[in-house]
């Protein structure tokens, strides 16, 4: 049997004299009898080179590559929501040589889209959560409010007055606020800039007055005292501000997050295959050098088995479908 390098592999013989069995590491079979993986494996993303995603991603994939001695060569594919990116994988051979690192937008899509080019709960096998970015519910300074209680009595007093800066329409950062609104019961102006670090300037200036970003953009200036932050969007709280509660201390509903990263494959992949990938990329995730890096961006991580990322990916959808309709994004 052909061992891929930087890997040792014991065999166990079963004969009428016991042997001292040696730690294993298994490979999946392909349908040709081939170990796994026999070629280059392609990652795909939509995203572009250089954003945090396509770092984590190329992370993972350095990793995978160093250990299975086989290149794992990341395939930028950004646009149409995710779908271009996701079409293909869902269209490549199931064989576990072309996987998607699904982003919240695989996710978003689904919810927003009434017609896209595949099924997200047919058409993929999950593999595992990667996890999520920390987000900021953060104000300008100008609106005196210190806590989410005092943001929602403050738009409650004055109901389309409070302006609410997002990323584009149908983005993360504008359904998490979506949702917020939708959970605090407040009704504001809502005001869709091309990216998040356009609407942070825009709350910066005061022109908004509040804004979900993401830890890295939002950071330096809640530092500076540019902006206040009110709320994380994680489940707990974050040990890079860790005076600012988590959004789910107010409202319970945000115990989980909207959207996460997450490995997929193309339907079909044999199990034994999603299973390797699912042991690899988890063994990855909490190596002390990933962990440390991951950690250094306020990016939570979460591997799961292969049944919690497809329950997952479910919970989310249905959580987002939901908000979508509620906020008029989409027929109900």
């Amino acid at each position: 049997m052909r061992v891929p390098q930087g890997h040792t592999v014991a065999i166990a013989l079963v004969t009428s004299v016991a042997l001292e069995a040696a730690p294993c590491i298994s490979q999946a079979q392909q349908p040709s009898g081939q170990p796994y993986p026999a070629r280059p494996i392609r990652l795909v993303a939509s995203t572009t080179p250089a954003s945090q995603p396509d770092m984590i991603a190329r992370t993972i994939a350095q990793k995978m590559s160093e250990s299975w001695g086989r290149p794992v060569v990341m395939d930028n594919r950004p646009g149409a929501g995710g779908t271009l990116a996701a079409g293909m994988v869902a269209k490549a051979t199931p064989d576990g040589h072309t996987i998607l690192y699904a982003l919240p937008n695989f996710v978003i899509s689904t919810a927003l889209q009434p017609s896209l080019p595949y099924e997200a709960l047919k058409d993929f096998a999950c593999i595992t959560q990667i996890g999520f970015s920390t987000n900021v519910l953060v104000v300008t300074p100008s609106l005196g409010v210190k806590s989410v209680k005092e943001l929602i009595a403050l738009a409650k007093t004055q109901p389309g007055k409070i302006v609410f800066a997002s990323s584009a329409t149908g983005s993360a950062s504008h359904l998490s606020g979506a949702r917020f609104n939708l959970l605090a019961g407040i009704k504001v102006v809502h005001v869709a800039f091309k990216g998040g670090p356009d609407a942070t300037i825009e709350v910066l200036a005061g022109r908004a007055h509040y804004h979900v970003g993401t830890m890295g953009v939002v950071l330096p200036f809640i530092k500076e005292g540019k902006l206040v932050p009110l709320a994380l969007t994680t489940p707990q709280r974050t040990a890079v501000l860790p005076d600012v509660p988590a959004l789910a201390e107010t409202l319970p509903e945000f115990k989980r997050p909207e959207t996460s990263h997450a490995l997929l494959a193309p339907a079909g992949t044999p199990r034994a295959i999603v299973s390797q990938l699912n042991k690899e990329v988890t063994r990855i995730i909490e190596l002390p050098d990933v962990k440390e890096r991951l950690q250094a961006i306020s990016f939570v991580t979460t591997p799961t088995t292969s049944d919690d990322c497809a329950s997952t990916l479910r919970t989310q959808m249905e959580t987002l479908s939901k908000v979508a309709s509620d906020a008029g994004l989409r027929p109900r």
